[in-house]
């Protein structure tokens, strides 16, 4: 009898493997039945919104899949007249799309019905189905809800950028190239240290003709739009402004005052000298005698058409500057107990003047400098 050789033997192997592959495969089950019932919302659901309000939950019936397998859902929203061929929004399903509810933050609701064209404290109407998926097999649900939605005041997506621009400001141009960059304290909340002139003025979320242009309205509201700001009186101002809830603060400043705390009064008063700083170049310094020693302390006044704010230190008792880094001299608000947030000169400041500068621009942190000057 024949010996197989060892070669022989894996060739046929190979052959029987291959033979028992081809006999197991099998095609790809992807049958699948749409999802048959939307539970909630209800249809015709009214919702008011408001900003950081609870999560709306919305829920459906699974959907049929012969053989089993994983099911991915989508929500997915259309204007009330569309057809969901182009839907507004779409959003996964809770647990990676695999669960029959979706837990939706308002205020990615109230960023939906932005996109759906209803505006900042407008109602509008909203419809929502399910899209159930397995595989390349995806299956739309025939029947729609609707949601009646009023929006809460603010943008649904304020910008990440705004610029000041137009005749009225220190730029003095339209050309939005030369545009006033503000300071983002928070999202969609902005900041800017800036004198106005007569002119106009506007706001734009981009330093190019392409930007999304804004305005504030006789109620300080601010609104979407092509139209301007009146520079009612000159001077330096500060302009806050928050998109998420469409809301502006806009005042003038006066001067800025170097108060002095053992005196409990301002010894000097900075003048605005133009891109978001207060200047004065010489101010008498002469430190107070008590019985202890020579007392330093000061911190700032700045006088507004609301009233009088306080910048001064992030440390209530402070230390002396020599050796301190670069954010010693950084300013914030702070309250106007006499002794309490301030800053201490430099001994070579005693009798003698001081050139001092407060910066507040809106590409760093709000500081100051106080040297000695003949």
């Amino acid at each position: 009898m024949r010996r197989i050789s060892f070669t022989t033997m894996m060739a046929l192997l190979a052959v029987m493997a291959i033979v028992s592959c081809k006999k197991d495969t099998r095609a790809l089950d992807d049958q699948l039945t749409a999802v048959g019932t939307l539970s909630a919302p209800a249809n015709a659901t009214t919702l008011k919104l408001q900003p950081g309000g609870s999560s709306v939950p919305f829920s459906w019936s699974a959907a049929s899949a012969a053989s089993g397998g994983v099911v991915l859902y989508e929500v997915v929203f259309d204007k009330a007249d569309g057809n969901f061929s182009k839907p507004v929004y779409r959003i996964l399903a809770d647990g990676s799309g695999a669960q029959t509810q979706a837990t939706i933050p308002q205020d990615t609701l109230n960023k939906i019905a932005s996109l759906a064209g209803i505006g900042s404290l407008g109602t509008g109407t909203l419809k929502w189905t399910i899209m159930a998926s397995k595989a390349t097999n995806v299956q739309v649900t025939g029947s729609a809800n609707t949601i009646q939605i009023t929006r809460p005041a603010g943008f649904a997506v304020p910008p990440n950028t705004l610029y000041l621009t137009g005749s009225g400001t220190e730029a003095g141009a339209t050309d939005l190239s030369k545009a006033i960059t503000f300071k983002q304290t928070a999202p969609g909340v902005f900041e800017l240290y800036t004198s106005l002139q007569a002119g106009t003025y506007q706001f734009s979320d981009k330093a190019a003709d392409a930007g999304a242009r804004y305005y504030l309205d006789a109620s300080g509201t601010i609104q979407q739009g092509n139209q301007t700001i009146t520079v009612g009186t000159a001077g330096p101002y500060r302009i806050r402004l928050n998109f998420n809830v469409a809301t502006s603060n806009v005042v003038s400043i006066q001067s800025m005052g170097l108060f002095m705390s053992a005196y409990n009064t301002e010894i000097g008063q900075l003048t605005y000298t133009g891109n978001s700083t207060w200047s004065n170049a010489r101010i008498p310094v002469e430190f107070y005698q008590f019985s202890w020693g020579r007392d330093e302390r000061y911190k700032f006044v700045m006088h507004t058409s609301a009233g009088l704010e306080y910048f001064g230190s992030v440390n209530v008792n402070n230390v002396a500057p020599s050796g301190q880094p670069a954010s010693y001299f950084n300013l914030l608000p702070v309250s106007n107990a006499q002794w309490d947030n301030t800053f201490k000169f430099d001994p070579s400041i005693d009798k003698r003047n001081a050139k001092v500068d407060v910066y507040f621009k809106p590409n760093s942190t709000y500081t100051h400098t106080a040297t000695a000057v003949n």
